[in-house]
């Protein structure tokens, strides 16, 4: 099943039950603890999933350890902190407590308010390792749109990537704050924005220079035709942007925005540190794939790894040109190509291959193994997985 179906039928279970979900307790079994199962993560498992979290600097208050509801692990790494609410109260944070865990745990950059049914998503975008007062980002698991499932699939165990979370949140602020600020420009010039406008106009050509000094009588004069002129070029960009987008599939859009977000996080030198850890077997896999794909005869790009907390990926010189998305827990072990799933299963007869459940970009199918040796048993599969992903960058 696709993550999209896993999210409507965690929305009909919410619209079902969500009547009946009275106090805390049952709001985060009954909406919240199946909303993380959704997004990957694995509710019942405490080193994941880590009920009533309290850390090694929580204070006491009124007798108890401050605590937030639930810490969201990966690898052993702490990535989301929650603050649950009931079913009927506004997912808000009013005492504090989750804005003191977000700021003194510095590998974890999300936190989140919810009432199981609307989940509000904070990062610091203001102030390093300060949780922001306003949510970047937030998902009505009752009233959702497309784009809200491409966002929400940043938070899903097999995407999450920091480094790309905080691009795209500073993308969705700073975009609606802009939005806002165009349309209103448009919709009602203000006299700074049409003065701007005339005087720029003198640029275009000699012609449309206006002499004189761009006075408040001149911009009165000059308002009915700037609003006009507007209109046009609205509906000229309307309809040259459907024009361009026509044949375009919806999800070619969402993987080119997600390899722009991707290729965004390339570029930032100063981003978050995850303090993400390259591991022994992690390098060891890699040097595997580098020997399996130097087999190939027609094809012979370089290639390299990005670490992240929770995959290992292997690329063709880009972060957005991947491969191969290795897992290596201690408890289970896969990867994850971007070949449709018929093909894998037919290069990896002898190995359970699954369904992606979620994906950004276009993952397709994972296959599990018990150890990087089975790579080796792996070479047709993971020499198409290259050869596929070269021919596109030759």
């Amino acid at each position: 099943m696709g993550f999209t179906e896993d999210i409507t039928r965690l929305a009909e279970q919410v619209q079902k039950n969500a009547d009946r979900v009275v106090g805390e307790q049952a709001t985060k079994m009954s909406l919240i603890a199946p909303f993380f199962s959704a997004l990957g993560y694995d509710v019942f498992d405490p080193s994941e999933v880590i009920p009533e979290y309290v850390a090694d600097f929580a204070t006491k208050k009124a007798g108890q350890f401050e605590k937030v509801d639930y810490a969201i692990a990966i690898n052993g790494t702490i990535v989301m902190i929650v603050e649950a609410k009931a079913r009927d109260k506004k997912p808000e944070a009013h005492d504090g407590q989750l804005k003191k865990y977000f700021n003194a745990l510095i590998s974890t950059k999300v936190s989140i308010v919810t009432n199981g049914v609307e989940y509000r998503f904070f990062t610091d975008l203001r102030h390093e390792n300060i949780m922001d007062d306003e949510p970047f980002f937030a998902f009505d698991v009752l009233d959702y749109d497309s784009k809200d499932l491409e966002n929400l699939k940043f938070f899903h165990k097999d995407n999450f990537d920091i480094n790309l979370i905080k691009v795209h949140a500073e993308e969705l602020v700073y975009v609606k704050g802009l939005t806002e600020l165009v349309g209103n420009l448009l919709r009602s010039p203000s006299k700074d924005f049409m003065s701007f406008l005339l005087k720029e106009l003198g640029k275009l050509s000699p012609s449309y220079e206006i002499e004189g000094k761009i006075n408040d009588r001149k911009i009165q004069r000059f308002q009915p035709i700037i609003k006009k002129a507007i209109q046009i070029s609205l509906v000229d960009l309307m309809t040259r942007s459907i024009s361009q987008e026509i044949g375009k599939s919806g999800e070619e859009q969402n993987t080119n925005t997600s390899d722009e977000i991707i290729d965004a996080v390339g570029e930032q030198e100063t981003m978050v540190d995850a303090k993400v850890e390259t591991t022994e077997e992690e390098l060891a896999a890699f040097e595997k794939v580098k020997e399996i794909v130097a087999a190939s005869k027609d094809y012979h790009l370089e290639i390299k790894y990005k670490d992240v907390v929770s995959y290992f990926g292997i690329n063709v010189g880009k972060v957005t040109w991947w491969f191969l998305r290795l897992y290596l827990s201690q408890k289970k072990k896969s990867f994850v190509t971007r070949l449709p799933i018929e093909t894998v299963k037919s290069l990896a007869s002898d190995f359970e291959v699954q369904e992606m459940t979620a994906s950004l970009g276009d993952a397709t199918s994972r296959v599990i193994i018990s150890s990087i040796e089975d790579l080796d048993k792996l070479t047709p599969l993971i020499l198409k997985c290259y050869e596929a992903e070269a021919s596109k960058h030759i």
